[in-house]
């Protein structure tokens, strides 16, 4: 996994993986998020994409936007 950047300074975000059409976010209590294309829709995947990348706006993004749209939650 990559590290998040958080350039912010205060996101819930600790790391990242990319892959086509998924990403897997893992927050700082630990929980691991995949969101894929089937589950939050291309153009959600492709804004998380961009936002992980720049390290700052993806846990806005996420709680906003596509919070309960996961395919699996784990650890």
């Amino acid at each position: 996994m990559n590290r998040y950047k958080n350039l912010s300074g205060n996101s819930g975000v600790l790391a990242y993986e990319l892959s086509p059409g998924a990403i897997v976010v893992q927050f700082n209590n630990g929980w691991k998020y995949e969101y894929t294309d089937d589950s939050a829709g291309a153009s959600a995947i492709a804004t998380m994409h961009r936002l992980a990348r720049s390290g700052k706006g993806l846990s806005g993004f996420i709680s906003v936007n596509v919070w309960d749209a996961y395919t699996r939650k784990f650890q």
